[in-house]
């Protein structure tokens, strides 16, 4: 199995099992509701995003309709992630 800075897990109630993917840089998620495929509406985009910094620090940030709801610092050589922040909302954990 391929490594990826970023998993995506799907649960859906059509699916017998989860899905997964990995994403290297962006992952973009287009939400559309309605009655089928034919009749479906826009409903939210959603994107998480990875970056490497020069000094091997990463940072990931996620996104629904073009605004930053979560933001995450993995610094380089760490196992956890050191800072997050809820950039819309009052968590700021740092």
């Amino acid at each position: 199995m391929r490594s990826y800075p970023i998993w995506n897990k799907v649960k859906a109630c059509v699916y017998k099992n989860d899905k997964s993917y990995g994403v290297k840089r962006t992952g973009e998620v287009e939400v559309r509701i309605g009655t089928s495929g034919s009749n479906s509406h826009h409903f939210l985009d959603h994107k998480t995003t990875h970056k490497l910094l020069p000094n091997g620090d990463r940072v990931y940030k996620f996104s629904v309709d073009g605004v930053i709801i979560k933001e995450a610092i993995l610094k380089k050589g760490a196992d956890e992630i050191e800072r997050v922040e809820w950039v819309h909302g009052s968590l700021r954990v740092k």
